[in-house]
């Protein structure tokens, strides 16, 4: 029996990256978990392996965050399938680096929408159950750029600031509802975000770095299982993760 044994989590941008390894480490655990992202396929095949490998609740849900309808819904049928809702991982996001001078104001309104607003439609989701039963945990992603800006972050920071400004007041409002708030901000981390970057000073950038220490997504999912399996009167309030420098 794990430590989480018979928790339900669900888990955003569950299709990769740090979200296909929070899943993994909350299954180790014992937790059912909903896995939600918009690549489907990528989650009824991480679906098949932890179902065969662990034995807990797996649950597929097809989730775009920056449609509020859908997280909503994610969150139902949580409910509906698990009973309730445990742990929500606001961990969806994008990292679409530029610079403010090349305007690329689309990709500036995708990251609002993605890494604020879905979070955001995430906690008015599933915080109104939590409140109810009278506890719950929020995990909210935000980054080592929420913490400090460097040239090409502009946008991409302020988002994650949101984030991190978010969690704090989340922190301080529900500190005697029994609901818990934890802040996670990953240094540098192997995942697929910078292919998604088409500033091309930024990927020149880039691959002036090539080499660098980064971080691997279970490392991040470790800090998300330390955090909630502290005991019920313990809020771990930030997480910060870096690479070593060798």
């Amino acid at each position: 029996m794990g430590q989480l044994s018979g928790k339900t989590a669900i888990i955003t941008g569950a299709s990769s990256g740090i979200g296909a390894a929070t899943a993994r480490s909350l299954a180790n655990e014992g937790a059912n978990v909903v896995l939600a992202a918009r690549r489907e396929e990528r989650l009824n095949d991480l679906a098949e392996e932890l179902t065969n490998e662990y034995e807990v609740g797996v649950k597929v849900v097809e989730t775009d965050v920056t449609k509020k309808d859908d997280v909503e819904r994610l969150v139902e049928v949580t409910k509906e399938t698990f009973g309730g809702v445990d742990f929500f991982v606001n961990n969806a996001g994008v990292m679409l680096l530029s610079f403010l001078k090349n305007d690329k104001v689309h990709e500036w309104e995708q990251m609002v929408d993605v890494n604020i607003k879905g979070v955001l439609y995430g906690i008015h989701a599933a915080l109104p159950s939590m409140i109810e039963q009278g506890s719950g945990h929020f995990i909210n992603v935000s980054s080592v750029a929420g913490h400090e800006v460097f040239p090409s972050s502009t946008v991409y920071s302020a988002t994650k600031y949101a984030v991190k400004a978010l969690s704090y007041g989340m922190e301080k409002e529900l500190s005697g509802t029994g609901v818990r708030v934890t802040n996670i901000s990953p240094g540098a981390v192997s995942t697929e975000l910078p292919e998604h970057i088409t500033d091309e000073e930024v990927l020149a950038m880039f691959k002036d770095r090539e080499g660098r220490i980064t971080l691997e997504s279970e490392d991040i999912a470790h800090s998300v299982v330390y955090a909630v399996t502290q005991p019920s009167y313990v809020n771990v309030n930030e997480v910060i993760v870096r690479p070593m420098k060798k």
